[in-house]
């Protein structure tokens, strides 16, 4: 089951935008073979499955052959960590100002960061392979901001964690 599978789901998400829930897309028989978490469902393929971008980075993958883990990720293996072409270069422009990029979040967010340094909700991460076989690392499917934010608060010496939780998707 590839991205353009899910284009009739996506369709009525579109169609009757505020009055189609996540609880009405995840009810949708199409998804129910998947077995993906909530979180994942929710801000992979609720929010961006008819994004034309995201469908170009990511229409390739068979979404059947992704196991979600919940993990902890050193906040080293942040550094250097891409995103999808059509959004490269975004990572680091949240990074230009992440102070900015909290205060336009709610305010748990913010809280969240001073007090823990971390962010409130888990990304979405892959593991390259499932873009390209030879290929290593992971890469930020859904929390650009939040990357950002993390490497913009390292490079400006604000408080971060040394481990984040993020949901890696595993060939």
């Amino acid at each position: 089951m590839k991205l353009t599978d899910l284009s009739p789901l996506t369709a009525r998400h579109r169609h009757h935008a505020l009055s189609f829930t996540f609880g009405d897309f995840r009810a949708d028989p199409a998804l129910e073979s998947l077995q993906w978490p909530d979180d994942v469902l929710e801000q992979f393929l609720f929010d961006h499955g008819d994004n034309a971008a995201f469908v170009y980075d990511y229409g390739g993958l068979d979404l059947r052959d992704i196991t979600w883990r919940l993990e902890t990720i050193p906040t080293a293996d942040f550094h250097g960590i891409p995103t999808g072409a059509s959004d490269a270069g975004c990572i680091e422009s949240f990074a230009d100002n992440p102070v900015h990029w909290i205060s336009v979040r709610p305010p748990e967010i913010g809280r969240r960061w001073e007090d823990h340094g971390t962010w409130l909700r888990p990304p979405i991460l892959i593991d390259r392979r499932l873009l390209d076989p030879s290929d290593t690392g992971l890469q930020v499917v859904e929390g650009r901001t939040r990357v950002g934010v993390l490497l913009g608060r390292l490079r400006e010496e604000l408080y971060v964690a040394s481990h984040h939780e993020a949901w890696v998707g595993h060939p």
